[in-house]
């Protein structure tokens, strides 16, 4: 299994090491750091201080997806973005695009990104065109409606790991049948994107329903509420519940962990690999 990228190309096989994908959230209003990396220079520093710290990826983005997030119109977003983006073009990393808006992808791929990672799987009707032009690498992700609504109303559902396999089957079939490799392609079960905590949970140790779609997974759930409901903490008493949820994760099969803590999750990662029986561990 691999997954490529621009220029990169990574093979994920039984032993190999989880990547760590590092979050630069260049916002006001995200849920963990909203604010502090609002500004350009600041930003562009935490990016590079991910790296050093051992991220394999750096994933900027410019509008909030927390619960209750609004939309932030395109033109801002890139304002926001592309700066950072274009500063990073020398990185020693990869960098991915969070952004569901094709403009805003286009414009950060223009400025050196190599990946988008869409909380909305394609759900921008000229996406997958700029991806597939760019030759870029992809993450699809699962979202029951939007950051504004996602976690109103009913969210029951008696196999909520069946209707994601379902779900990124049929967006990883759309997005090859718009010209977008199949192994630039990584999928993402949406944790806490319009799910309770026991769905949560069960996507979590559902991995490998969601690994036989033959892609990398990617798993977003450090400093997430469902560890705050689980441990009774605020957002920023959750690193230790993070940093235990990736090492086990990673033992369960995850291929990419999106992260804030890039030094505690390395940390974590490489313990948990020498301590791992016959050295077998991490993504299959």
């Amino acid at each position: 299994m691999e997954w490529r990228f621009g220029p990169h190309c990574w093979h994920f096989g039984r032993g190999e090491p989880v990547r760590i994908m590092g979050i630069v959230n260049v916002t006001p209003d995200s849920f963990s750091d909203g604010g502090r990396y609002a500004g350009a220079d600041a930003a562009i520093a935490h990016a590079r201080a991910l790296s050093l710290a051992g991220a394999d990826i750096v994933d900027v983005g410019g509008e909030s997806t927390r619960p209750g997030a609004e939309p932030v119109a395109a033109d801002e977003e890139c304002a926001r973005v592309v700066p950072v983006v274009s500063a990073l073009r020398d990185a020693t990393v990869p960098v991915s695009i969070d952004t569901s808006k094709a403009a805003v992808a286009h414009a950060a791929l223009s400025a050196g990104a190599c990946i988008v990672n869409d909380v909305t799987a394609l759900g921008d009707a000229s996406m997958a065109a700029v991806v597939a032009e760019a030759r870029a690498g992809l993450v699809l992700m699962h979202m029951r409606g939007t950051p504004a609504t996602m976690q109103l109303g009913d969210l029951a559902t008696h196999d909520i790991v069946g209707d994601v396999v379902e779900f990124l089957e049929r967006r990883l079939a759309f997005a090859v049948g718009a010209g977008i490799d199949a192994d630039r392609v990584a999928l993402d079960p949406g944790i806490c994107f319009g799910k309770t905590l026991e769905q949560n949970l069960a996507l979590l140790r559902g991995l490998p329903r969601l690994a036989a779609l033959g892609r990398p997974l990617v798993l977003g759930v450090s400093r997430k509420s469902f560890l705050g409901a689980l441990t009774g903490r605020p957002v920023e008493g959750r690193d230790a519940a993070t940093t235990a949820a990736h090492a086990l994760l990673a033992a369960a099969g995850a291929h990419v962990l999106r992260v804030h803590d890039v030094a505690a999750t390395s940390d974590a990662l490489r313990v948990a690999r020498a301590l791992a029986p016959n050295g077998v561990w991490g993504a299959a």
